[in-house]
């Protein structure tokens, strides 16, 4: 059987809307999927190196905190294939690469903030000749060690921030509490997480005369890499050009991040007037680079006899690492999101981001939205359990009104939920998971099974889009047709696996009336498309679309102008679909795409333009914390059931089924595979992905394969049901499409709160289970015993 894999793909209702011309909400493969299961598809380091390529490899602090009182790099330089070593005083333009605040030093100087951190690159003539030298900086650097910071909750009581506490307040939370017929307090612990993209960080700089300089970079962030570049290099944005075809892999750890690599490979290119190639080990990207932030939350909530909120306060404190990066817009994200589904009246959170001596937290899809949500789902798990009542009730009882309701639609920060679609969405995925009959089931199975217990739990998402800073909200494009009537397109997002490209391609072949044979879509460029923002925040294809279909719309619009005026008809009876330009109303004449090109060419017609789009209506204060910073919401729920080994902790997830608002998909086959590959990675960093420091050294210990684990298709459940839920996107977005990047990712809770739930039933539901994240198969023993002793 020969049929192509878009058959395959299609269901019924798309065969006949792209047999009607549409080209979105069309299931398509990957743009890139042929290359790579092939194994065809061109990383930055599989480009043919060009002839006098160098290789840096980065010498690491062996301390957590200390001063650095002197570096003798003799001996490095003596060894073989060694050409040169670089350390902070040969950065030109200032030796600093953080995005916001300026206090993340490229290669260390004086002061040593963590073990790991770099202090000097070696420049080589092999990669493996710059990692045996750069092996020896435990040897070459005299130290004078002190004690570190590692944990956030001792820099907290130290109040070591490398931000200032930010505050976010409705109402008055404590009268509220006092007032309460039911108060709550309690802590909870949630882990970070290592982003672990398949490709690390890498940076390839060739320098290109009169003092231009070209680096490959694996980087969510271009423009950033190349003003961060142009800084250290003391010169204009304009020499430098940087240009990513794609990632494997980024969630965010390639967003700020990438920055370092990329300044010590242009650097030394620079210096030395030959192409550098910098590709970190594994180890060593784990030593080096930030990941998600852990979360303490310290909180008091006062509620009603039915299970309703009517005050809370919380504290939540982030192990920021040794500078800001990008903890502040993270914690920003944290507090907005505590909210999750629910109206809180009256409310009080407190963000503190705390200074460790450890690596620099960053992104890591979700950007602070699932540290958020995660505490406020914990403080209603408890509420029902306290008041004997079923979760999925308490959680219902205590969602935002619907938008033309009561005051139960305003969020802390001022913003109206006026979208919100989780009460028919909640009793979708109610009927379609048999929820009520399977709890049912649980707890009849629980009481006959001393050892083995069954949970289950259902959690809602509602996860704002658009990023923190209003002006990212942008993205420009460029949009070719050739006179063969191909078409090349160029936009500001990066390709990192989510499929990007494939959708910027659909809309554009939609906007043009042709087949996507036709469109092609190529590396990101700063020399192409300026300014760009990071593809992050879950707003690559909102952004990026939107700026495509204005420059795609310009050019069909000046074809339609010019066939309209050869035919002697109105623009407006000018129609493309199916590769073929229909002109005039009654019995129109058929043009080929590709012929009435050719003869707008003849007729010096301009066949490209480019296009640009800026997310309408947003606002943010960051003194008041008020104001719009999403420009929608994004909707969810998912109900799981796990089964839990009470004597060894282990755990296996039975079933899970899964309802995601994707508005209308722009490709239902790309939005499924996201929101799959969000709700494993998410259960990953709540079940199993833990990260040890060594609390005397600092040591990473958790650096490799063999020590951090990710989930595998072992994890997936028997039973994975997912579904799109159907309804259009209420704001003007790209065919009224919504984000599927972050929101699903919060999809998985209700697989920490099923095992929450079965711990739970070991005391009959009369104690509520102390767990925390990741609920490795320790802690939920260690939750077990805790419940039985109480």
């Amino acid at each position: 059987m020969n049929k192509p894999l878009d058959s395959f793909l299609q269901a019924p209702s798309e065969a006949q809307a792209l047999r009607e011309g549409q080209r979105v909400g069309i299931s398509r493969p990957h743009e890139s999927a042929h290359l790579h299961v092939a194994g065809e598809a061109a990383y930055i380091d599989d480009l043919p190196e060009l002839a006098g390529t160098l290789h840096a490899a980065l010498g690491l602090s062996p301390v957590a905190h200390g001063r650095l009182n002197a570096i003798d790099l003799d001996a490095v330089r003596a060894m073989p294939g060694v050409v040169d070593v670089l350390t902070a005083a040969d950065m030109p333009g200032g030796n600093d690469c953080g995005p916001i605040v300026h206090d993340d030093p490229i290669l260390a100087e004086g002061e040593l903030r963590y073990l790991g951190q770099p202090v000097f690159a070696v420049i080589a003539t092999s990669r493996d000749a710059a990692r045996r030298a750069a092996g020896r900086a435990k040897s070459v650097l005299t130290v004078e060690a002190s004690p570190p910071v590692l944990s956030h909750q001792e820099a907290h009581r130290l109040g070591q921030y490398v931000l200032p506490p930010m505050h976010l307040t409705r109402g008055d939370a404590a009268a509220a509490i006092a007032a309460a017929p039911h108060r709550l307090t309690g802590t909870l612990d949630v882990g970070g997480q290592e982003q672990f993209y398949l490709e690390g960080q890498i940076s390839y700089a060739i320098p290109k005369e009169n003092d231009g300089m070209l680096v490959h970079c694996s980087t969510q962030h271009p423009s950033e890499m190349q003003h961060v570049v142009a800084h250290v290099l003391k010169l204009q944005a304009h020499h430098v050009q940087v240009e990513c075809r794609r990632m494997g892999g980024g969630f965010g750890g390639k967003e700020s991040q990438s920055a370092l690599f990329a300044c010590v490979a242009a650097v030394a290119a620079r210096r030395l007037k030959r192409p550098v190639k910098l590709r970190l080990d594994r180890d060593d990207d784990f030593l080096i680079t930030g990941r998600r932030h852990c979360f303490r939350y310290e909180y008091e909530v006062g509620y009603d006899d039915e299970g309703r909120v009517l005050g809370a306060e919380v504290t939540m404190v982030s192990r920021a690492g040794h500078s800001a990066d990008l903890s502040g817009p993270v914690m920003t994200r944290a507090l907005c999101h505590f909210d999750n589904a629910y109206w809180l009246p009256d409310v009080a959170m407190h963000g503190f981001s705390a200074r460790t001596n450890t690596q620099s937290n960053t992104a890591f899809r979700g950007f602070g939205g699932p540290q958020g949500a995660i505490a406020i789902e914990n403080i209603l798990d408890t509420i029902a359990r306290n008041l004997g009542k079923d979760p999925l009730d308490v959680r219902t009882l205590n969602y935002y009104g619907p938008s033309d309701g009561d005051e139960r639609v305003m969020t802390p920060y001022g913003q109206k939920v006026e979208d919100n679609i989780l009460q028919p969405l909640t009793a979708q995925l109610e009927v379609t998971s048999d929820y009520r009959a399977r709890r049912k089931a649980v707890a009849e199975f629980n009481a006959t099974s001393p050892v083995l217990k069954r949970g289950i739990a259902f959690t809602p998402v509602k996860f704002g889009i658009s990023f923190n800073v209003a002006h990212f909200n942008q993205a420009g494009a460029l949009v070719h047709v050739y006179n063969d009537g191909s078409i090349l397109v160029n936009h500001g997002g990066t390709e990192m696996g989510q499929g990007l490209n494939t959708k910027v391609a659909q809309v554009v072949a939609h906007e043009l009336g042709v087949e996507f044979e036709r469109v092609r879509v190529t590396a990101t460029d700063t020399q192409k498309v300026v300014n760009t923002s990071a593809t992050a925040a879950s707003t690559g294809s909102d952004l990026n679309g939107k700026a495509a279909q204005d420059a795609a719309r310009q050019i069909r619009e000046r074809l339609a102008a010019f066939a309209a005026e050869q035919a002697g008809v109105d623009p407006s009876e000018v129609r493309f679909a199916n590769d073929r330009v229909f002109i005039g109303k009654k019995a129109p004449h058929e043009v080929p795409f590709c012929e009435l090109v050719t003869q707008a060419y003849l007729a010096r017609v301009q066949l490209w333009s480019d296009g640009h789009y800026a997310t309408p209506g947003l606002h943010w204060s960051r003194e008041t914390m008020q104001g719009k910073p999403f420009f929608y919401f994004a909707y969810g729920a998912a109900v799981s059931e796990v089964l839990v080994d009470t004597l060894t902790g282990e755990w296996k997830l039975l079933r899970a089924d899964l309802l995601h608002d994707v508005g209308r998909s722009l490709n239902p086959a790309v939005d499924i595979g996201q929101v799959e590959g969000a709700f494993i990675q998410g259960m990953g960093w709540l079940t199993m992905e833990e990260l040890v420091w060594h609390p005397q050294t600092g040591l990473l210990a958790t650096h490799a394969p063999s020590t951090y684990k990710i989930p595998t298709a072992n994890d997936c459940p028997p039973v994975l049901n997912v579904k799109l839920y159907e309804g259009d996107n209420p704001a003007d977005t790209i065919h009224r499409s919504k984000a599927v990047g972050e929101p699903p990712l919060l999809l998985p809770f209700s697989v920490f709160f099923a095992i929450r739930d079965a711990i739970s039933s070991v005391g009959g539901h009369r104690v509520d289970p102390p767990l925390s994240a990741p609920a490795t198969s320790e802690a939920i023993l260690r939750a077990i015993q805790a419940v039985q002793a109480g």
